[in-house]
């Protein structure tokens, strides 16, 4: 599961909004905006790329908002 509000810090951190970060990575605003509003779930691979990217994320901030489920 996607740590929604931790991207959105990240987000605002970079000084871009979901508007900006959607037309960085190619896609239309409404579908980010669907996205976040899902919990991420389904955030492909290829976007979690492109938004690490533009974001300047450290792998570490990548697992931590990515991959944020932990498994017992």
């Amino acid at each position: 599961m996607v740590n929604i509000n931790r991207l959105k810090g990240k987000i605002v951190e970079c000084g871009l909004n979901t508007s900006e970060l959607a037309a960085l990575i190619g896609i239309d605003r409404a579908i980010l905006y669907r996205k976040f509003n899902a919990d991420g779930e389904s955030i492909t691979i290829k976007e979690a790329d492109l938004i690490s990217k533009e974001l300047n994320l450290s792998r570490d901030e990548v697992n931590a908002i990515f991959f944020s489920q932990f498994v017992a």
